[in-house]
């Protein structure tokens, strides 16, 4: 990955200001929490169908728990432009896919390696489906790595020959404004990322 930060921001910025009409947009959603300032953002420039693919969370009644707040998300949106892709729960294909890394700590190459495998998901079927382009709400969160994710994004819009919304949700007070946007809409904030791992590590923090 390339040393020099890039303000993906901006670059967001200067691509929304040269849209032509209202290209759609395949995006991969980590949770309604995190989604709700993300698509009320976008919903204006996109068409947005928000795939929530997210093999990681365990156990599945929490997928099934954070899956259904973002159907309700959704629903109180209540905006033409903006539906939901769902895929079933495959916690496995998250299993095979950081093995070995089982013991890495929060946000280092297991993490990594679980952003690919949820971006590669969307951009293969944002590609399949004929979307314009395909992109992330991970970047909302102060705990994930803009400059990681945008580099996984580009290489696999490179992959597929689909373009990718480069971002980085978290300026201009985004997390804060997801925040306020869950207390509106009444949206269960989990309290740790998803996986067993980071689920441990938390409790390890809270011993």
């Amino acid at each position: 990955m390339p040393n020099e930060k890039i303000n993906y921001d901006k670059v967001l910025e200067e691509l929304i200001k040269n849209l032509d009409g209202k290209p759609t947009l395949l995006l991969h959603s980590c949770c309604g929490p995190c989604s709700s300032y993300v698509i009320t953002y976008l919903k204006d420039y996109f068409k947005i169908t928000v795939l929530y693919y997210n093999p990681n969370i365990e156990p599945e009644a929490e997928y099934l728990k954070r899956k259904g707040e973002q159907i309700k998300l959704i629903q109180e949106l209540n905006d033409n432009d903006v539906t939901l892709l769902d895929i079933d729960y495959d916690n496995k294909s998250y299993r095979d896919k950081v093995k070995g890394r089982e013991e890495d700590r929060e946000g280092g190459l297991r993490c990594h390696l679980c952003y690919e495998l949820r971006l590669n998901k969307t951009a293969q079927v944002a590609k399949e489906k004929g979307f314009d382009y395909f992109g992330t709400t991970l970047t909302v969160s102060p705990y994930k790595n803009a400059q990681v994710l945008n580099h996984i994004g580009e290489t696999l819009a490179n992959t597929y020959d689909i373009k990718w919304l480069y971002s980085d949700f978290k300026k201009k007070d985004g997390y804060k404004k997801s925040i306020e946007l869950s207390k509106k809409y009444a949206l269960y904030r989990q309290d740790y990322c998803g996986c067993e791992f980071s689920k441990m590590q938390r409790n390890d923090l809270e011993k």
